[in-house]
Parts: structure tokens; sequence; C-alpha cells
């Protein structure tokens, strides 16, 4: 009987240290969801991990691989995430995603967010004038959308909500409105649908004249 007593004395007196822990541990995750980014480790990060292919201040130079610098940096972490988990596929992201908290993704994004974009450039003029039509007015018998009407008439993007696209490789762009379109990109159903209305040319045009927005 001693000890059944000491033993209830004993759990009485663990409870509420238990208790106490896990409503501090609540409190502590919620904060460090919310903390203020650290942009240093930010940098860190984005060197060690991501500056090999998306250049050292976010600006790739290689024509398939995103420029990142001055996208919302909401964005950038949505994306990670969803790199992560494997909404949006592509393995070599997926492996880089995988080695990230989810501090780590608020880091970098707010860093390299903080990085102009260097500005880019449209090639091909013929081109330019279908993608600048279809950008501002969309497509009216197809109901496609202006690309304006959410990524903004100058490629800004809204901040929380729309990505940042001005300036952005053109073959970046065509090849990712083709995934949304041909089903291989399926973290957006709102771009699907849109992307599926087009077709290669369009698509091409688009990519050109979004390069040259600034």
């Amino acid at each position: 009987m001693k000890l059944l007593a000491s033993l209830l004395m004993a759990a009485a007196l663990a409870a509420p240290a238990f208790s106490a822990t896990a409503a501090d541990a609540a409190p502590a995750a919620a904060a460090s969801k919310t903390a203020k980014p650290d942009l240093a480790k930010g940098e860190a990060k984005f060197t060690a991990v991501c500056a090999a292919c998306h250049g050292a201040d976010g600006n790739s130079a290689v024509p398939a691989q995103p420029k990142l610098s001055q996208q919302h940096p909401e964005y950038l972490v949505k994306q990670l995430q969803e790199y992560k988990s494997g909404k949006r596929k592509n393995p070599i992201m997926q492996g880089f995603a995988a080695q990230l908290t989810d501090e780590d993704m608020r880091n970098i994004a707010w860093w390299v967010a903080s990085k102009p974009v260097k500005p880019g450039f449209a090639k091909d003029k013929a081109m330019v004038a279908l993608g600048e039509k279809i950008y501002r007015g969309g497509i009216a018998d197809r109901q496609v959308p202006a690309c304006a009407s959410c990524h903004s008439p100058n490629g800004a993007g809204i901040p929380a909500m729309y990505p940042r696209i001005a300036a952005q490789h053109a073959d970046y762009t065509a090849t990712q409105l083709t995934a949304f379109r041909d089903g291989i990109r399926t973290n957006n159903p709102v771009m699907t649908g849109v992307a599926s209305k087009l077709n290669d040319r369009e698509i091409k045009a688009l990519g050109d004249y979004i390069a040259g927005l600034r």
C-alpha cells in the first residue's frame, strides 16, 4: 500500500509539470511560425543550398532556372513547402526542400525577396506583340483572362496572393505554362484552367513578353 501511495503521489506531482510543458510548447511553436525572419541566416542558407542554380543573389543566369530575386516571400515559402510535401513535383527541388525547416524557408524567402531582380529582355517583336495582347486583354472567345488582372500590368503581382513574374526568363515561364496546361504541374487549379486554353505559340509569346516587363 505504501508503494501504491508513493506512485500515486509521484504521478500527481508530475501531471502539472507535464501540462505546463505542453501548454508552453504550443505558444512557442506558434511564435516560431510568426518570428521575424533572420536575413543573415537566410543569406547563409541560400548560399549553401540555392545559389548554385539560382545565382548568388537570386538572379539566375540559366534560362531554365527561375529568377527568385524580388519575388513575394510568401509565394516562395508556399512553393518550398509544396516541393517538400510533393504537392509540386520536381525531384531536384524536392530533394533540396526536404533539407529545409519552416524557419529556413522563411529566412531564405525574405532574404532573396530583398534583392533587386535584374531586368530581362524580349527577343522577338512579332511574338511580343501577341504576348502583350494576351497579357493585357486575354482571349475573349476562349475565355482566357488577361494575365494583368492577377499579376498586375507591370508583372509585379500582388504580395501574398499572386507572384511577381516581370523579368522572368522566357524559357522558364513557357515551361511552367506548358506544365500547367499538360497537367504536369498541378499545384494551382486556376493556372491549370488558364493555361489549358493556350497553344504553344501563345505560351511562347507570353514568355517573351513577360521577360521584358519591368
